[in-house]
């Protein structure tokens, strides 16, 4: 197929809304956020999928704040290997140590 007549396509799909970067970009980052993603995360997962930069940060704006998540999902627990794991799930390392410092001693 030629560039012209794809092109043609993608814009007419576009304008029916059947393709939607914003719509992908939005229902990707709410699915990781809820499987305990941080920011960081989300953004490099939706950058491997070719979504453009503005899209992927109105997608991060829509969600609950990162510091938020980051609460919830620690609940409490703010133990080094539960820190850690977070870090690797990219969470703010400035909002982990935060919560580290504030975190009840067990």
């Amino acid at each position: 197929m030629p560039a012209a007549a794809r092109e043609e396509a993608l814009a007419t799909l576009e304008r029916a809304g059947l393709v939607d970067d914003g719509r992908v970009a939005r229902t990707r980052a709410e699915g990781l956020a809820a499987r305990g993603y941080g920011d960081a995360a989300i953004r490099d997962a939706l950058a491997r999928e070719w979504i453009a930069e503005d899209e992927v940060e109105a997608a991060l704006a829509v969600l609950e704040p990162e510091a938020a998540r980051l609460r919830r999902l620690v609940g409490g627990r703010a133990d080094p290997r539960e820190l850690r794991r977070l870090a690797a799930r990219g969470f703010d390392p400035d909002a982990i140590a935060e919560l580290a410092e504030f975190a009840p001693e067990p």
